[in-house]
């Protein structure tokens, strides 16, 4: 049993270090909203001279719904990269992800200032599809990344980035912006594409394969 505990862990690792470089940072800087959102917050005029926020934009989040929200979408994220085995490479895919999404946000000029998780956890999302539909070992994983794929073309389509800079959807109390949810996704797809291995990985082994 230890052994098997060892082996998944090693697995999972990354995946999970990931999530947490994005989650922890979020609660920690909740504490000290006002000088997290001056200092670190995606600011298009100041991310040349200030490149930290390539990276911190995704911490910096606007009111305490808008951090839960994203908070539960990461745990789904990290659950899913755990029952579904996702490699070592699909980590560094969505590390890789994390700046490039940000980097979508210039094609809107006219948005002066972005933070929150939603856009790197849309990247995550399309790493662990991308990664199962291309070497899953198993032909249900391929299966469950085909219709995380399709559904997340399905939302970020339906959201249409190219009309809207920011929109505030029923119920939220701040304004969302669209183009971070596209830019995730296409970044995500196409680090996935880039480092995740084209053959498929070695499954968890079954319980009772190894002693413990």
């Amino acid at each position: 049993m230890a052994r098997r505990v060892r082996l998944m862990l090693c697995r999972h690792h990354a995946w999970l270090g990931v999530g947490l470089l994005l989650v922890v940072p979020s609660l920690l800087i909740a504490l000290r909203p006002g000088l997290a959102r001056m200092a670190l917050a995606w600011v298009p005029a100041l991310v040349w001279s200030e490149p930290w926020r390539w990276w911190s934009a995704a911490w910096v989040h606007l009111s305490t719904r808008h951090l839960l929200a994203n908070l539960a979408g990461a745990a789904l994220l990290l659950l899913l990269g755990w029952v579904a085995r996702l490699p070592r490479e699909a980590a560094w895919a969505w590390a890789l992800a994390w700046p490039l999404t940000h980097l979508g946000l210039l094609l809107a000029p006219d948005l002066l200032r972005y933070g929150g998780l939603s856009g790197v956890l849309h990247a995550g999302v399309a790493v662990a599809a991308v990664a199962l539909v291309r070497d899953a070992a198993l032909r249900r994983d391929r299966v469950l990344g085909a219709l995380l794929l399709a559904g997340l073309c399905a939302k970020v389509l339906g959201e249409r980035a190219w009309a809207h800079t920011l929109v505030t959807p029923p119920g939220w109390d701040i304004a969302v912006a669209p183009l971070a949810h596209a830019s995730g996704t296409v970044c995500g797809a196409l680090a996935a594409l880039l480092l995740v291995r084209s053959r498929p990985w070695s499954p968890a082994p079954p319980p009772g394969s190894s002693a413990g």
